[in-house]
């Protein structure tokens, strides 16, 4: 956790307006992932555009406005508010790009 927090206080430092955080939270103890949950919400209140990329389906859930789901490259999903369930990503996520269930 500590590693982490030293790279997005480097960022920080530059006041950007968007941020983006690839995996933010891999590997720490969960009292550090709740830190950086709440740092994240702080700085999302404080008018910071934050792209989080997560492989952790609740976590996704729980920190996102909106939700976009990707397969083979390409969003096939945008999913926002009670809307982003983990049964509509779930089916979001096994559709081709033509639309129809994967095989």
């Amino acid at each position: 956790g500590n590693q982490q927090k030293v790279v997005l206080g480097k960022w920080l430092a530059t006041i950007p307006r968007i941020l983006i955080m690839d995996e933010p939270t891999r590997g720490i103890d969960v009292g550090a992932k709740a830190e950086f949950h709440v740092l994240m919400r702080k700085l999302a209140a404080e008018g910071m555009a934050i792209l989080m990329i997560s492989s952790e389906l609740p976590e996704a859930l729980g920190m996102s406005d909106r939700v976009l789901v990707m397969n083979g490259g390409r969003i096939v999903a945008e999913l926002e508010g009670k809307a982003a369930t983990p049964e509509a990503v779930g089916a979001a996520m096994t559709r081709t790009h033509n639309g129809r269930a994967a095989a």
